[in-house]
């Protein structure tokens, strides 16, 4: 099992844009989307996940509709919208921008050694 590392302030988002992105997924499916593709490393608290999914409901990102979860219970499915595609790309562009800078800083002076 994959130590478990903590969630870096912003990107909780990205991360839900990416789950569901791969397909419609009721909150708790969310959670372990998350966590399978981050070979359990990831575990997002569902009280900040609700609140997330909220937010980018409200800002248009996905879209919820009810159906029926596996156990036969009623279950909000979300999905990405096409604004929530070009959100996920702009924060995926800007990830792949701040994890190239920081490993410029780490790595800065190594290469004297």
């Amino acid at each position: 099992m994959a130590k478990q590392v903590d969630l870096l302030q912003g990107t909780l988002d990205m991360l839900i844009l990416k789950a569901v992105s791969l397909g419609p997924l009721h909150g708790y499916g969310i959670l372990l989307r998350i966590r399978q593709i981050s070979k359990d490393a990831l575990q997002v608290p569902q009280g900040s996940l609700y609140p997330a999914l909220y937010r980018l409901e409200h800002r248009g990102w996905i879209a919820a509709e009810w159906g029926e979860s596996d156990n036969k219970r009623k279950a909000k499915y979300y999905r990405l919208t096409g604004a929530g595609t070009k959100q996920l790309q702009s924060e995926r562009r800007q990830w792949k921008r701040l994890s190239s800078a920081i490993a410029d800083v780490l790595a800065a002076g190594l290469e004297e050694a």
